[in-house]
């Protein structure tokens, strides 16, 4: 009689654990449906990367993807906010939950690509050098001898590195905690040059008027994508599915228009 109770009573523990388990695995609640019921959509940037994320003159964070994304945020029934981060810690934000993605001229990499989970790209760059008008440096190879800045943990240091001919002969590489600040230690002649997105540098020279030029080679060209949580393509494809809806609508085109001029996107 024990042995028989014993047997129902274990076989009764297996079933209520197997059972527990099912229902712990069906009720696991996928990043779209987390997102929506915590009702704010989180984007982690770079504050000061004009145009597509920087602060106004009234200190509100602004831009082109800021536009993208706030419409995308509208669409998937939550709220936006903007979250400056440290760039160089961008993928320990992500990691730690502290925002819902990178969306801020971030570059897709192979080497991302085997940490984040990207969209595809929304708009096309190219890695440029910018110097002063009367720098004499009219070319990449005449850099000789010169001092370059770059963005600290951007793609610029791996479009510098994958350039044998540049790197080796440049007297000195400096890191900066932004474009911006790179740009005006350039103005004051404290480097030679910066090593920047193309779509930033022709919107700082044309807003800002300074006597700087872009050098017509470029270093790389790449193409800018959204990351988010490896373990979140859900949430990615969400986004993405909206962004497509957007170009479809002609409202990326309008967007588009407002901070370039024209329809740059390469969303199909």
């Amino acid at each position: 009689m024990k042995k028989i109770l014993c047997s129902v009573l274990l076989a009764a523990a297996v079933f209520a654990i197997a059972g527990c388990k099912k229902a712990d695995k069906s009720s696991k609640v996928d990043a779209v449906t987390a997102l929506k019921n915590r009702g704010t959509f989180v984007l982690g940037l770079d504050d000061s990367f004009p145009p597509l994320g920087f602060r106004s003159e009234d200190n509100e964070i602004t831009g082109y993807d800021i536009d993208l994304a706030k419409e995308v945020a509208k669409r998937l029934g939550v709220d936006f906010r903007a979250q400056p981060i440290d760039w160089d810690a961008k993928e320990m934000e992500l990691e730690t939950g502290k925002i819902d993605c990178i969306w801020n001229g971030f570059t897709i990499t192979d080497e991302r690509k085997k940490a984040l989970s990207f969209t595809e790209a929304y708009l096309n760059n190219d890695q440029v050098l910018v110097v002063r008008v009367d720098s004499g440096i009219n070319s990449l190879s005449d850099v000789s001898g010169k001092i370059i800045g770059i963005q600290s943990g951007s793609s610029a240091q791996e479009a510098v590195d994958d350039n044998a001919s540049f790197s080796s002969s440049i007297s000195k590489l400096i890191m900066f905690k932004d474009n911006i600040t790179a740009l005006n230690d350039l103005d004051i002649g404290g480097i030679d040059g910066v090593v920047m997105d193309s779509v930033v540098a022709n919107y700082s020279i044309a807003q800002t008027k300074k006597p700087f030029k872009v050098i017509d080679e470029s270093l790389s060209n790449e193409g800018y994508g959204i990351g988010f949580r490896k373990t979140e393509p859900e949430l990615r494809d969400a986004v993405w599915a909206v962004l497509k809806e957007m170009q479809a609508d002609g409202t990326v085109t309008a967007i588009s228009q407002k901070w370039f001029g024209r329809d740059i996107s390469t969303i199909k």
